[in-house]
């Protein structure tokens, strides 16, 4: 294979970074965890990820949905109806991020502990 076709996150110009960044945005990865528990219309997934704006939700739901991870469906009621989940590939990612926040989640005491001694040692 070429390396200029091989992804590599490292390389400046490579789409695989573009993605890493939406991924891993301020709110990319807490929507595609909160969607790892099943569908959410916009207000509960707003609700759900505390803190969000409903621009910046709105925003971050198009560009995951854009990158193929979030699956928009409309239902035809009235007022429609309007549910996010995830792809197969939204799952897989959503997946390894629940495992990284369960981890962190964890540790925070661990962390709280480093940070105490780091500061007392300054």
């Amino acid at each position: 294979m070429d390396d200029d076709l091989i992804p590599s996150v490292f390389a400046r110009d490579c789409a695989s970074r573009e993605l890493l960044g939406t991924v891993t945005g301020k709110w990319g990865w807490l929507a595609l965890a909160a969607l790892h528990e099943g569908s959410y219309r916009f207000n509960a997934l707003r609700r759900r990820v505390d803190g969000v704006s409903e621009k910046m939700l709105a925003q971050t739901l198009q560009a995951l949905e854009r990158d193929g991870l979030v699956r928009r469906e409309v239902q035809a009621t009235i007022p429609p109806r309007v549910e996010y989940s995830l792809t197969d590939f939204g799952a897989r990612t959503a997946a390894k991020l629940v495992d990284l926040i369960e981890l962190l989640e964890a540790e925070v005491p661990t962390a709280a502990a480093a940070r105490a001694a780091y500061d007392r040692s300054r």
